[in-house]
């Protein structure tokens, strides 16, 4: 059991030290959360935070270099969910092209714009699915305008084709929205579309709550991706609280005491009274007795002699 809580929080990033002389304080037995608040009590970081926080030295690349190993560009794809407090994005390229280009044009700069646009957030991991066929050249009953970008996100390895073949002249597509949604649950992340996905949500009653509550809707106002404010209403969360994987809860804003100095409540009051800022929450009794001088131990004691029959 020691072993195992001490690989636990050496990979959490914990030194050994730290971790051994919290379990002596606690018991071997105690629980993995009270073995962590007792680290962040006592002003530990993990060394990778610390290791963050020193400044490292800069290596300068030369542009189209090949020195960088390939491996490390999967890696940090793969390991951006982590190490990132921001949600995966999963964009439903079909839904924001034909959105930009008013329904009638597939315009593949909305999309550049809404990538763009959670790039300058920080978001990490972002994936836009397309249908494979809109590779081939445009016609008049499908135009479409910007195609180059298509090709350009792809070798991001940012913008994925979903499969489709023609059978006997005949255009065979793979439900795209099928997976948006699929990678979106299992990287639990936002979903960014304007469709509600009402047919997979009968299919599977986990994909119906993850669509109601992870559907990120949108407008474009002047060439701009401009998502809401309250993603979910306007008693929900904030959409920074809606893309962050740890919500920030903000700070309880206080009401002040209509009555002032005048209010007679004491510490009873529920208002916010700036002339007693870290005052404990007595009673009247005794805070009676505190300006008196009479210790409270001897008041109880007093109030229970009282009581008896």
């Amino acid at each position: 059991v020691h072993q195992s809580k001490l690989d636990f929080f050496c990979k959490l990033g914990y030194g050994k030290q730290d971790i051994c002389k919290v379990l002596e304080n606690l018991g071997q037995e105690a629980l993995e959360d009270d073995v962590l608040k007792e680290l962040i009590r006592m002003g530990r970081k993990p060394q990778a935070l610390e290791s963050q926080a020193q400044p490292s030295s800069l290596k300068l690349v030369a542009r189209g270099s090949c020195n960088t190993s390939p491996g490390l560009k999967w890696l940090d794809e793969d390991d951006s969910d982590s190490s990132n407090h921001l949600r995966p994005i999963v964009i439903d390229g079909s839904n924001v092209a034909m959105s930009h280009g008013n329904k009638e044009v597939f315009s593949c700069w909305g999309i550049q714009l809404a990538v763009d646009w959670f790039r300058e957030r920080g978001h990490r991991y972002i994936k836009v699915f397309v249908p494979l066929w809109r590779k081939e050249p445009p016609r008049q009953d499908s135009p479409i305008a910007d195609q180059h970008i298509l090709e350009h996100l792809e070798k991001q390895s940012i913008l994925v084709y979903t499969p489709s073949r023609k059978v006997k002249g005949k255009r065979v597509v793979c439900y795209d929205d099928r997976y948006i949604v699929k990678v979106a649950y299992e990287k639990d992340g936002v979903i960014v579309s304007n469709d509600h996905y009402r047919d997979l949500q009968n299919e599977n009653p986990e994909w119906k709550w993850f669509i109601e509550q992870r559907l990120l809707m949108y407008s474009f106002v002047s060439n701009r991706f401009m998502p809401p404010d309250d993603p979910l209403g306007r008693h929900g969360p904030t959409l920074s609280n809606f893309l962050s994987k740890k919500p920030v809860l903000p700070e309880p804003k206080w009401q002040p005491c209509p009555y002032g100095k005048k209010c007679t409540y004491g510490n009873k009051c529920k208002f916010y009274h700036p002339e007693k800022p870290h005052q404990a929450q007595l009673s009247v009794a005794d805070e009676l007795r505190a300006k008196i001088g009479v210790p409270l131990s001897l008041g109880k004691e007093a109030e229970k002699h009282n009581c008896l029959p």
